[in-house]
Protein backbone atom coordinates (compact mmCIF):
# COMPACT_ATOMS: atom_id res chain seq x y z
CA UNK A 1 0.00 0.00 0.00
CA UNK A 2 1.19 3.64 -0.52
CA UNK A 3 0.37 6.30 1.47
CA UNK A 4 0.47 9.87 0.62
CA UNK A 5 0.25 12.53 3.37
CA UNK A 6 -1.09 15.42 1.90
CA UNK A 7 -4.37 16.06 0.14
CA UNK A 8 -4.07 19.54 -1.33
CA UNK A 9 -3.28 19.75 -5.19
CA UNK A 10 -0.13 17.68 -5.84
CA UNK A 11 -1.22 15.40 -3.57
CA UNK A 12 -4.24 14.14 -4.46
CA UNK A 13 -2.82 13.61 -8.00
CA UNK A 14 -0.22 11.74 -6.97
CA UNK A 15 -2.43 9.47 -5.43
CA UNK A 16 -4.65 9.24 -8.23
CA UNK A 17 -1.88 8.38 -10.53
CA UNK A 18 -0.99 5.52 -8.28
CA UNK A 19 -4.85 4.92 -7.67
CA UNK A 20 -5.23 4.81 -11.82
CA UNK A 21 -2.29 2.38 -11.78
CA UNK A 22 -4.27 -0.63 -10.12
CA UNK A 23 -1.88 0.26 -6.79
CA UNK A 24 -3.94 0.31 -3.27
CA UNK A 25 -3.33 4.04 -2.20
CA UNK A 26 -4.69 5.90 0.91
CA UNK A 27 -4.96 9.79 0.83
CA UNK A 28 -4.78 11.61 4.19
CA UNK A 29 -5.80 14.97 4.51
CA UNK A 30 -6.99 16.76 7.60
CA UNK A 31 -8.85 19.86 6.86
CA UNK A 32 -11.96 17.73 5.96
CA UNK A 33 -11.96 17.86 2.20
CA UNK A 34 -10.30 15.01 1.62
CA UNK A 35 -13.50 12.64 3.37
CA UNK A 36 -15.92 15.34 1.76
CA UNK A 37 -14.73 14.10 -1.77
CA UNK A 38 -14.99 10.47 -0.62
CA UNK A 39 -18.94 10.81 -0.11
CA UNK A 40 -19.42 12.91 -2.71
CA UNK A 41 -19.10 12.30 -6.55
CA UNK A 42 -15.61 11.53 -6.46
CA UNK A 43 -14.29 15.23 -7.92
CA UNK A 44 -11.42 16.55 -5.73
CA UNK A 45 -12.07 20.53 -4.69
CA UNK A 46 -8.66 20.55 -5.10
CA UNK A 47 -8.29 19.83 -8.76
CA UNK A 48 -11.43 21.05 -10.23
CA UNK A 49 -12.69 18.92 -13.00
CA UNK A 50 -10.78 15.54 -12.53
CA UNK A 51 -12.85 12.79 -11.50
CA UNK A 52 -10.33 10.71 -9.28
CA UNK A 53 -10.15 6.82 -9.47
CA UNK A 54 -12.49 4.65 -7.69
CA UNK A 55 -10.28 2.87 -6.12
CA UNK A 56 -8.25 5.63 -4.05
CA UNK A 57 -8.88 5.56 -0.54
CA UNK A 58 -9.48 8.66 1.67
CA UNK A 59 -8.90 9.33 5.16
CA UNK A 60 -7.94 11.89 8.27
CA UNK A 61 -6.95 9.27 10.51
CA UNK A 62 -2.91 8.49 10.26
CA UNK A 63 -3.72 5.13 11.19
CA UNK A 64 -5.08 3.71 8.27
CA UNK A 65 -1.48 4.30 6.79
CA UNK A 66 -0.07 1.73 8.96
CA UNK A 67 -0.05 -0.61 6.44
CA UNK A 68 2.08 1.58 4.18
CA UNK A 69 4.79 0.32 2.47
CA UNK A 70 5.89 3.66 1.41
CA UNK A 71 5.14 7.18 2.50
CA UNK A 72 4.81 9.92 -0.02
CA UNK A 73 4.79 13.40 2.16
CA UNK A 74 2.80 16.06 0.33
CA UNK A 75 2.76 18.87 2.81
CA UNK A 76 3.86 22.70 1.78
CA UNK A 77 7.47 22.85 2.66
CA UNK A 78 7.38 25.13 5.47
CA UNK A 79 5.05 22.90 7.02
CA UNK A 80 7.30 19.79 7.43
CA UNK A 81 9.35 20.78 10.09
CA UNK A 82 6.02 20.80 12.82
CA UNK A 83 4.36 18.09 10.58
CA UNK A 84 6.84 15.54 11.28
CA UNK A 85 7.48 16.70 14.72
CA UNK A 86 3.97 16.43 15.91
CA UNK A 87 3.27 12.77 14.28
CA UNK A 88 6.65 11.35 12.54
CA UNK A 89 6.53 9.11 15.28
CA UNK A 90 2.86 7.66 14.40
CA UNK A 91 4.00 6.63 10.92
CA UNK A 92 5.45 3.45 10.21
CA UNK A 93 8.73 3.52 9.75
CA UNK A 94 9.00 2.75 5.96
CA UNK A 95 10.62 5.09 3.31
CA UNK A 96 9.24 8.35 3.04
CA UNK A 97 8.95 10.01 -0.47
CA UNK A 98 9.53 14.13 0.34
CA UNK A 99 7.70 15.78 -2.19
CA UNK A 100 7.41 19.56 -1.16
CA UNK A 101 9.37 21.97 -3.30
CA UNK A 102 11.18 24.51 -1.13
CA UNK A 103 14.02 25.11 1.72
CA UNK A 104 12.80 25.41 5.24
CA UNK A 105 12.73 29.79 5.61
CA UNK A 106 13.54 29.33 9.11
CA UNK A 107 16.93 27.07 9.35
CA UNK A 108 17.75 27.63 5.90
CA UNK A 109 17.68 23.40 5.73
CA UNK A 110 16.46 21.38 2.79
CA UNK A 111 13.52 19.23 3.15
CA UNK A 112 15.86 16.11 3.75
CA UNK A 113 17.82 17.68 5.97
CA UNK A 114 14.54 18.70 8.13
CA UNK A 115 13.03 15.53 8.01
CA UNK A 116 16.26 14.05 9.09
CA UNK A 117 16.70 16.20 12.07
CA UNK A 118 13.43 15.59 13.00
CA UNK A 119 13.34 11.77 12.63
CA UNK A 120 17.13 10.63 12.66
CA UNK A 121 17.55 7.41 10.62
CA UNK A 122 14.48 6.85 8.25
CA UNK A 123 14.63 6.30 4.69
CA UNK A 124 14.36 9.33 2.61
CA UNK A 125 13.96 10.05 -1.38
CA UNK A 126 12.83 12.97 -3.15
CA UNK A 127 10.23 13.11 -5.57
CA UNK A 128 10.51 16.27 -7.67
CA UNK A 129 10.53 17.85 -11.44
CA UNK A 130 8.52 18.97 -14.13
CA UNK A 131 4.53 18.21 -13.40
CA UNK A 132 1.29 20.21 -13.02
CA UNK A 133 -0.89 18.29 -10.66
CA UNK A 134 -4.13 18.75 -12.99
CA UNK A 135 -2.12 16.99 -15.45
CA UNK A 136 -1.10 14.19 -13.50
CA UNK A 137 -4.44 13.36 -12.14
CA UNK A 138 -5.21 13.31 -16.08
CA UNK A 139 -3.62 10.86 -16.29
CA UNK A 140 -1.10 12.73 -19.26
CA UNK A 141 2.37 12.01 -19.84
CA UNK A 142 4.84 12.68 -17.52
CA UNK A 143 8.46 12.42 -16.31
CA UNK A 144 9.89 13.30 -13.00
CA UNK A 145 13.28 12.93 -10.83
CA UNK A 146 13.51 10.50 -7.98
CA UNK A 147 16.24 11.26 -5.76
CA UNK A 148 17.59 8.62 -3.49
CA UNK A 149 21.40 8.29 -1.98
CA UNK A 150 20.21 5.25 -0.18
CA UNK A 151 22.20 2.55 -2.40
CA UNK A 152 20.00 0.10 -2.93
CA UNK A 153 16.67 1.48 -2.46
CA UNK A 154 16.74 3.65 -5.59
CA UNK A 155 15.90 1.76 -8.04
CA UNK A 156 12.96 -0.85 -6.00
CA UNK A 157 11.31 3.13 -5.27
CA UNK A 158 11.61 3.79 -8.62
CA UNK A 159 10.13 0.80 -9.86
CA UNK A 160 7.33 0.66 -7.38
CA UNK A 161 6.27 4.56 -7.73
CA UNK A 162 6.75 4.12 -12.21
CA UNK A 163 3.40 4.49 -13.61
CA UNK A 164 2.44 3.74 -17.34
CA UNK A 165 1.58 7.82 -17.30
CA UNK A 166 4.52 8.84 -15.05
CA UNK A 167 7.96 8.06 -15.83
CA UNK A 168 10.36 8.58 -12.94
CA UNK A 169 14.57 8.70 -13.40
CA UNK A 170 16.76 7.85 -11.19
CA UNK A 171 19.34 10.06 -9.45
CA UNK A 172 21.52 9.95 -6.06
CA UNK A 173 22.00 13.86 -5.98
CA UNK A 174 19.79 14.58 -3.32
CA UNK A 175 21.00 17.74 -2.87
CA UNK A 176 20.83 18.65 -6.65
CA UNK A 177 17.24 17.44 -7.16
CA UNK A 178 16.57 19.85 -4.05
CA UNK A 179 17.71 22.81 -4.59
CA UNK A 180 16.50 22.86 -8.63
CA UNK A 181 12.71 22.39 -7.07
CA UNK A 182 13.19 24.80 -4.99
CA UNK A 183 15.16 27.53 -6.94
CA UNK A 184 12.98 27.19 -9.91
CA UNK A 185 9.90 28.73 -8.14
CA UNK A 186 11.81 31.91 -7.33
CA UNK A 187 12.87 32.38 -10.57
CA UNK A 188 9.41 31.43 -12.09
CA UNK A 189 8.13 34.35 -9.37
CA UNK A 190 10.36 36.81 -11.58
CA UNK A 191 8.83 35.45 -14.52
CA UNK A 192 5.67 36.01 -13.72
CA UNK A 193 6.56 39.56 -12.71
CA UNK A 194 8.21 40.40 -15.96
CA UNK A 195 4.87 38.86 -17.92
CA UNK A 196 2.57 40.95 -15.60
CA UNK A 197 4.33 43.95 -16.38
CA UNK A 198 4.41 43.59 -20.02
CA UNK A 199 8.04 43.93 -20.17
CA UNK A 200 8.82 41.51 -22.53
CA UNK A 201 9.30 37.44 -23.86
CA UNK A 202 13.19 38.95 -24.61
CA UNK A 203 13.21 40.03 -20.27
CA UNK A 204 11.56 36.64 -19.45
CA UNK A 205 13.99 34.17 -21.19
CA UNK A 206 16.71 36.94 -20.00
CA UNK A 207 15.50 35.50 -16.45
CA UNK A 208 14.92 32.34 -16.99
CA UNK A 209 18.87 32.11 -18.25
CA UNK A 210 20.51 33.90 -15.45
CA UNK A 211 18.15 32.61 -12.90
CA UNK A 212 19.52 29.13 -13.76
CA UNK A 213 23.02 29.82 -13.87
CA UNK A 214 21.81 31.26 -9.96
CA UNK A 215 20.36 27.72 -9.04
CA UNK A 216 23.75 25.71 -10.49
CA UNK A 217 26.03 28.29 -8.30
CA UNK A 218 24.78 27.71 -5.48
CA UNK A 219 23.85 23.99 -6.39
CA UNK A 220 27.69 23.46 -6.61
CA UNK A 221 28.78 25.36 -3.74
CA UNK A 222 26.35 23.28 -1.79
CA UNK A 223 27.74 19.95 -2.62
CA UNK A 224 25.37 18.94 -5.78
CA UNK A 225 26.73 18.27 -9.37
CA UNK A 226 25.79 20.66 -12.17
CA UNK A 227 24.19 17.93 -14.27
CA UNK A 228 21.53 17.70 -11.77
CA UNK A 229 20.74 21.45 -12.39
CA UNK A 230 20.63 20.30 -16.67
CA UNK A 231 17.87 17.50 -15.57
CA UNK A 232 14.08 17.27 -15.13
CA UNK A 233 14.45 18.73 -11.48
CA UNK A 234 16.22 21.77 -12.22
CA UNK A 235 16.08 22.76 -16.54
CA UNK A 236 12.89 20.75 -16.69
CA UNK A 237 10.97 22.20 -13.90
CA UNK A 238 12.38 25.52 -14.65
CA UNK A 239 10.86 26.11 -18.19
CA UNK A 240 7.63 24.48 -16.96
CA UNK A 241 6.95 26.90 -14.17
CA UNK A 242 8.17 29.88 -15.80
CA UNK A 243 5.98 29.14 -18.74
CA UNK A 244 2.45 29.24 -17.58
CA UNK A 245 -0.25 30.70 -15.53
CA UNK A 246 -0.82 27.26 -13.98
CA UNK A 247 1.97 27.25 -12.21
CA UNK A 248 0.82 29.57 -8.43
CA UNK A 249 4.55 30.71 -8.40
CA UNK A 250 4.16 32.32 -11.83
CA UNK A 251 0.88 33.81 -11.06
CA UNK A 252 1.88 35.47 -8.12
CA UNK A 253 4.65 37.06 -9.96
CA UNK A 254 1.97 37.90 -12.74
CA UNK A 255 -0.40 39.25 -10.35
CA UNK A 256 2.06 41.60 -8.46
CA UNK A 257 3.43 42.83 -11.84
CA UNK A 258 0.00 43.52 -13.23
CA UNK A 259 -0.68 44.98 -9.96
CA UNK A 260 -3.06 42.41 -8.80
CA UNK A 261 -4.03 41.10 -5.65
CA UNK A 262 -1.59 37.82 -5.29
CA UNK A 263 -4.61 34.73 -5.29
CA UNK A 264 -5.18 32.05 -2.60
CA UNK A 265 -2.85 29.24 -2.37
CA UNK A 266 0.93 28.20 -1.41
CA UNK A 267 3.55 29.88 -2.84
CA UNK A 268 6.46 27.69 -1.93
CA UNK A 269 8.59 30.37 -3.67
CA UNK A 270 7.79 33.19 -1.69
CA UNK A 271 9.37 31.79 1.68
CA UNK A 272 12.25 30.37 -0.26
CA UNK A 273 13.29 33.68 -1.89
CA UNK A 274 14.70 34.76 0.90
CA UNK A 275 16.06 31.31 2.01
CA UNK A 276 18.08 31.45 -1.25
CA UNK A 277 19.04 35.08 -0.74
CA UNK A 278 20.68 34.32 2.72
CA UNK A 279 22.32 30.90 1.55
CA UNK A 280 23.94 33.29 -1.45
CA UNK A 281 25.85 35.09 1.39
CA UNK A 282 26.09 32.23 3.75
CA UNK A 283 28.23 30.20 0.67
CA UNK A 284 29.24 33.13 -1.31
CA UNK A 285 27.33 32.75 -4.46
CA UNK A 286 26.23 35.81 -6.19
CA UNK A 287 22.65 35.26 -6.28
CA UNK A 288 20.92 38.99 -7.57
CA UNK A 289 17.79 37.26 -9.31
CA UNK A 290 16.92 35.68 -5.97
CA UNK A 291 17.66 38.64 -3.64
CA UNK A 292 15.78 41.10 -5.77
CA UNK A 293 12.50 38.62 -5.57
CA UNK A 294 13.06 38.43 -2.17
CA UNK A 295 13.36 42.07 -1.67
CA UNK A 296 10.56 42.90 -4.05
CA UNK A 297 8.49 40.18 -2.15
CA UNK A 298 9.37 41.66 1.56
CA UNK A 299 8.71 45.43 0.45
CA UNK A 300 11.95 46.73 0.46
CA UNK A 301 12.00 47.28 -3.52
CA UNK A 302 9.99 47.92 -6.17
CA UNK A 303 9.31 45.47 -9.02
CA UNK A 304 10.97 49.08 -11.19
CA UNK A 305 13.57 48.77 -8.98
CA UNK A 306 14.90 45.47 -8.81
CA UNK A 307 14.60 45.82 -12.73
CA UNK A 308 16.71 48.78 -12.93
CA UNK A 309 19.25 47.14 -10.29
CA UNK A 310 19.66 43.96 -12.00
CA UNK A 311 20.17 46.13 -15.44
CA UNK A 312 22.89 48.20 -14.30
CA UNK A 313 25.12 45.34 -12.73
CA UNK A 314 28.25 45.66 -14.06
CA UNK A 315 28.76 43.64 -17.47
CA UNK A 316 30.85 40.56 -17.40
CA UNK A 317 31.51 37.27 -19.63
CA UNK A 318 28.31 34.93 -19.47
Amino acid sequence: MIGVIGAGAFGTALAAVQAQAGRDVVLWGRDGAVLETARGDGVSPKLPGVTLPEGLRFSDDLADLAGAEVLLLVVPAQQTRVFLAEHGLALPDVPLVLCAKGIDAESLRLQSDVAEEVLPGRVLAVLTGPGFAGEIARGLPTALTLACGEHGLGPALQHDLSTPRMRLYLTDDVVGAQIGGALKNVVAIACGMVEGAGLGASAQAALMTRGFAEMTRLAVAMGAEATTLAGLSGLGDLSLTCNSRQSRNFSAGYAIGAGEVVGDGTVEGVATARAARDLAGRFGVEMPIAAAVADVLGGAMTMEAAMDGLLARPLKEE
